[in-house]
């Protein structure tokens, strides 16, 4: 089967490796398409994800997979032939010769029934359980493909909302309009949060933005930026930032209230960050986001699909490029263009 391989950093190519064989909790996959990660897929490209050291490469790419169920073990109880599911990796590839960056760009993936392993009280290390397992889940029929890829970008942004201690009412900024900018926007305004701005350089993303229901978007440079406490008659509840950069953590202290929130959400790429207290208020929360909270992003699945049924929260506003997964890098130089937001894969 093929599986999209980075080679070594900078080198990425469509290799065939063997068919995986499902385990007694594991069902055999066969993928429909895969969305590439601007975040996670670009820095194991590149060479500098965190963890993952230079003797890794080989490995297989990919986490952010849906496909349809075609075999399952014999202890299987939640998942059958047929299923649409998503979050299948290939946590231990089948070729000794590739290490996994999770696998997910592969024509078959395997999905664990973490449920039926929690029913079987064998969900622990000992018996190869691993957290992920929790967001390996179906997703019911009506949902296409496309817009089911986009719920593991989804989960994670709503299960964040948590972590950041959000709520009903509350004013914020967004500095970022990538998918994950665009998806606190839109969550804010369904979840009734107050004023919602977002900040991006780019105003093809800013539009993006204003689509999503954003009450206010600007570019870094506008005046307007900085006197924003002022223009809205008070301070902001929370700033999230959705790029993970020590400038903008910093740029946001000032327009935060007493006992206000800088929420940085993903892997901030620096080993350090120098905070400028001086510059926010007495009392402030610093949220870093780094690694999803798998409870929460299990638990949102059922909102956004509720969402997704009404209308309510449409895949056509985060997608922004699609490839067949044989002509990869021509997706992954797409996914690198400063307008990407999520780009498709199709096998």
């Amino acid at each position: 089967m093929r599986s999209v391989a980075v080679i070594s950093p900078g080198t990425v190519d469509l290799v065939q490796i063997p068919v995986p064989e499902p385990g007694p909790y594991q069902v055999l996959t066969r993928t429909q398409v895969a969305y590439i990660c601007n975040a996670t897929d670009r820095k194991l490209v590149e060479g500098h994800f965190p963890g993952i050291s230079a003797d890794k490469y080989p490995l297989l790419l990919g986490h952010e997979n849906v496909g349809i169920v075609e075999a399952v073990g014999e202890k299987v109880r939640t998942f059958k032939p047929g299923d649409q599911v998503i979050g299948g990796l290939l946590l231990d590839p089948t070729d000794p010769g590739y290490t996994s960056g999770w696998g997910g760009n592969s024509d078959y993936v395997l999905t664990t029934d973490h449920l039926a392993m929690v029913a079987d009280g064998v969900a622990d290390a000992e018996h190869g359980w691993d957290e992920i397992f929790q967001i390996m889940t179906r997703v019911p029929d009506d949902i296409p493909a496309e817009t089911a890829g986009l719920l593991c970008t989804w989960r994670e942004v709503y299960g964040a909302f948590s972590d950041f201690q959000l709520k009903p009412g509350d004013d914020i900024l967004i500095f970022g309009a990538g998918p994950v900018g665009l998806s606190f926007c839109r969550f804010a305004k369904l979840l009734g949060l107050g004023w919602v701005g977002v900040v991006d350089p780019l105003a093809e993303k800013r539009n993006r933005a204003q689509a999503c229901g954003a009450d206010r978007v600007l570019a870094p440079d506008e005046p307007e930026l900085a006197d924003l406490p002022a223009v809205l008659g008070g301070k902001l509840d929370a700033v999230i930032d959705a790029v993970g950069q020590e400038s903008i953590i910093n740029a946001a202290l000032p327009l935060i209230k007493m006992a206000g929130a800088v929420c940085v959400y993903g892997v901030v790429g620096a080993p350090a960050i120098a905070l400028q207290k001086d510059r926010g208020p007495y009392n402030f929360n610093l949220f870093v986001h780094q690694w999803p909270t798998r409870t929460a992003e299990a638990a949102a699945q059922q909102p956004l699909l509720r969402w997704i049924r009404s209308g309510k929260l449409d895949a056509k506003h985060f997608l922004s490029g699609e490839f067949a997964v044989e002509n990869i890098n021509d997706a992954l130089a797409e996914s690198r263009k400063p307008t990407a937001i999520k780009t498709l894969l199709r096998f």
